[in-house]
């Protein structure tokens, strides 16, 4: 994962957490596996860093439905949206003209210049849904 700056020591180890994991966590979450890891860094560290990297592009930032920040290595070097689990977060990376068409005309349709846009569909997964099935 390149970012274009240069990587402090506590970047480098944000950025080795992520790779941990291809799953979103909050930064409270990296930040707990970074320290059970042995990471002598502060929360503020981890909060700026993810912060920085999302805004380089270099990770997925995404908005939980309770509000909360996520973040998560990116798996494509393209735009794109995500289809997240609401129970385990597990997500699926989504590409594709089709969606960005119909976002496109709706943003002409409302005479929006300079766009830019981020999608996240919340739902649960089949294996959730499949683990929720087998509990009832």
């Amino acid at each position: 994962m390149s970012t274009g700056k240069r990587n402090t020591r506590q970047k480098q180890a944000v950025i080795d957490a992520l790779n941990d994991s291809d799953e979103f966590r909050s930064a409270q979450k990296i930040h707990l596996d970074m320290v059970e890891k042995g990471e002598k860094v502060g929360l503020a560290t981890v909060y700026r860093n993810l912060r920085s990297l999302a805004q380089d592009g270099a990770i997925d930032m995404l908005m939980a439905p309770d509000g909360e920040s996520l973040y998560r290595r990116c798996d494509l070097d393209t735009h794109h949206h995500h289809l997240v689990c609401r129970n385990c977060l597990r997500s699926i990376e989504v590409t594709g003209s089709e969606m960005e068409e119909l976002l496109h005309a709706l943003v002409e349709k409302h005479g929006f210049t300079e766009i830019e846009h981020s999608l996240e569909i919340f739902g649960i997964c089949p294996q959730c849904q499949a683990d929720l099935a087998a509990k009832e």
